[in-house]
Parts: C-alpha cells; structure tokens; sequence
C-alpha cells in the first residue's frame, strides 16, 4: 500500500554495540557518530547510566560526569543507527560531497573570494610644462591609494608587485590648458609599450584613455605625453577634488 516517509528496510537492522578499554579518565572516542547522548544506551559494569546526567556525546565524543577505573566494564549500544539523523563529525565533509555550484558568497568568509589587487591611483599637485616635438615624462606628486606598495612617486612609476603578476586595467587621464595635437604613452621597462594619438580642438582639453595589458612582476610603469604643436601646461586642481590628471589601475580577477 502507499506509504509517506523513507522506503522500509528489506531487512531487520541489528544495533550496533561497542566495547570500551576503560581507564582513569572521562573522555572516550565513540566508533559511531551522534547528535546527543540520547542516541547511545551506556552501560558500566552492566548498570545503564542516565543520558545527559552520567554522560554527555558529540559527533565522535564521549564524555562522563565521573572518571572510570580501568576495571571497570563499559559498553554502549547505539540505539539510533539504523534511524538517526546526525551531524557529520569534524572535518568528515569534502569537497566532492558538495554539490557542484551550490556554496553562495554569503557562506564565504571574508577575503576568500579574490579581489581586483592590487590597485592604484596617482595624481598631480602642480602644474607641469610641456615642450614641442619630444617625449616628457609625466611627474606624479600624490598617491590616493596603493594596497600592494607598488607605487614610487620618487621616480613617478608603478611597479607590478611581487606575487601579482597578471592582466591589469590602467587608465591615463591627462588635461593640458591649450589645444593641440598630442600622443599619450604608456611605457614597460623604459619602453613604449601603448599609445594614444589625438587632438584637441580648442582651449582647455581633457583625455580619459584606457588599457588593459598583460604585465609581469617587477614590470615598471610609467606615463608620458608627446606635444605635437605646441607648448603649454599639464593642469591638475587638485583643489576642486577633480583630479584632472591622473594615473590609475588595478588587476583584473582571472
């Protein structure tokens, strides 16, 4: 007939019973995991002992209220195993008991996900000349942020750090205070590795340019600008907080 609940077993199930070495102590390890002490019947020198009162059990874990001697008898019976429903022990879970894609990043620990580091931000605190027909090397004076210690405003670059090495995202943002044809560059170890040509058509002119590369550790960064036309300043206001030029990235994850 129908029936709600697990299929019946084919077969009685017998329970399990465990015999101890008993000696001067209260800790015991069961063969057996359990939820509580209510799923073992103790016995010592053949007189059962009172669940939660004499003894208290946990996954593996046995505890009693009192010290044995080592001639003492003791055994239990696990009256749950052929219907109990535990917590596994310590440790007993891997990952192949894990059903695949089923963890959410809120089970996650903080900084076990990876994250986009290390990351980067430079910019300017004075305005920098510029010269006609020639490379300059553009100077950084503030560091906004820097999580892995990579940038060197004494020598106005980014080097990659130790361990980081990987495909990063850079940005370059430059304002000069004239119009003019001009070549942005990003250079590797002393050596332009992009570029970005354009032209401003009047005044005060803004380019934003973004890159993604593939660097090495130890890879120095570093930016500069060709002046095609004409000769003028590189702007920074710093102090409106918008930063006008600057030099920024950070790794990507994967």
């Amino acid at each position: 007939m129908p029936f709600i609940g697990n299929q019946p077993a084919l077969s009685y199930t017998s329970f399990a019973k465990q015999d101890f070495t008993t000696s001067a102590t209260t800790s015991y390890t069961l063969n057996n995991p359990v939820a509580n002490a209510n799923e073992l019947a103790l016995f010592i020198n053949f007189v059962r002992q009172e669940p939660t009162t004499a003894y208290s059990a946990s996954g593996t874990s046995l505890t009693l209220t009192s010290a044995t001697a080592s001639s003492d008898d003791m055994y239990c019976v696990y009256l749950g195993k052929a219907v109990q429903t535990v917590n596994p022990p310590n440790a007993s879970v891997g990952a192949s008991q894990i059903v695949d894609a089923s963890i959410t990043s809120g089970k996650l620990a903080s900084g076990v996900l990876p994250t986009n580091t290390p990351s980067f931000s430079m910019t300017k605190n004075a305005t920098q000349g510029t010269s006609a027909n020639s490379w300059q090397l553009i100077t950084w004076q503030v560091s906004n942020f820097d999580t892995d210690s990579g940038v060197d405003l004494s020598n106005n670059k980014y080097v990659i750090p130790t361990g980081k090495a990987g495909k990063y995202f850079l940005t370059l943002q430059v304002s000069f205070d004239y119009a003019h044809r001009f070549i942005l560059g990003i250079y590797k170890n002393g050596t332009s590795f992009r570029e970005f040509d354009s032209y401003g058509s009047s005044g005060e002119t803004t380019f934003c340019w973004n890159v993604a590369l593939d660097l090495a550790a130890g890879d120095e960064l570093k930016a500069y600008y060709y002046s095609v036309t004409a000769t003028g300043n590189i702007r920074f206001e710093n102090s409106t907080g918008s930063q006008l030029t600057r030099f920024e990235g950070f790794k990507l994850i994967g």
